[in-house]
């Protein structure tokens, strides 16, 4: 059994739950996937799978891709992600993973990739306070003292300063499927998940909680 699934993320919506309460959840188009290639102990050292996501032109793919998904007997994926799998004498090279693996009260782990806000100061990326706003302060949205001057003489490593924000891998676990609607491919996860809409997700089932 295959424990997940790449898909997109389509945006974020409330339903409303069997007591009339509001309930955000975000919306996941969750495959269909295909395996493209199996992993084994005897060959790559560890069992496991390759998924592939998306349908994609051949035009559009290198020669080496295109040796890859022809030798699978597959059609060419945009994306391609390996899952861990304990039993892999039960899946074949082709076959598909869809929504119907998971059921409303499961609980996955999502990982996306946040959105990129571009060079950010501290106020903005960490949520530093304002400066004195006093004629001459000069010190409005500076990141104030850095470092210390006779020890250790430096900027002491992972020290809160400008630079590049978003655009990193986030993973949030333990959220719970609320409802899925396999004839439209749907997941429907209640929370935030990371990450613009039509951009890749990785869920990964870890339990239940019915």
């Amino acid at each position: 059994m295959v424990k997940g699934i790449l898909g997109k993320k389509l945006g974020m919506t409330r339903i409303f739950d069997e007591d009339g309460n509001i309930v955000p959840v975000t919306i996941l188009e969750a495959g269909p996937c295909v395996i493209v290639q199996k992993k084994t102990l005897e060959k790559d050292g560890y069992q496991g799978i390759q998924m592939g996501f998306l349908p994609k032109k051949k035009t559009r793919v290198t020669r080496p891709l295109l040796g890859h998904f022809e030798k699978a007997q597959v059609s060419c994926f945009y994306y391609l992600k390996e899952f861990k799998v304990e039993n892999i004498d039960a899946i074949e090279v082709g076959q598909r993973i869809t929504v119907d693996e998971f059921q409303p009260g499961d609980i996955v782990n999502v990982t996306g990739r946040s959105k990129g806000r571009g060079f950010a100061g501290v106020i903005k990326r960490y949520g530093f306070k304002r400066g004195p706003e006093t004629h001459g302060s000069r010190n409005h949205r500076g990141p104030k003292s850095i470092g210390a001057c006779a020890f250790p003489g430096r900027v002491i490593k992972g020290k809160k300063m400008p630079g590049h924000m978003g655009n990193k891998q986030v993973t949030i676990k333990n959220l719970k499927i609320v409802d899925v609607r396999p004839e439209h491919n749907l997941l429907l996860v209640k929370g935030a998940i990371p990450g613009s809409r039509n951009s890749l997700v990785v869920i990964k089932k870890v339990g239940s909680r019915n």
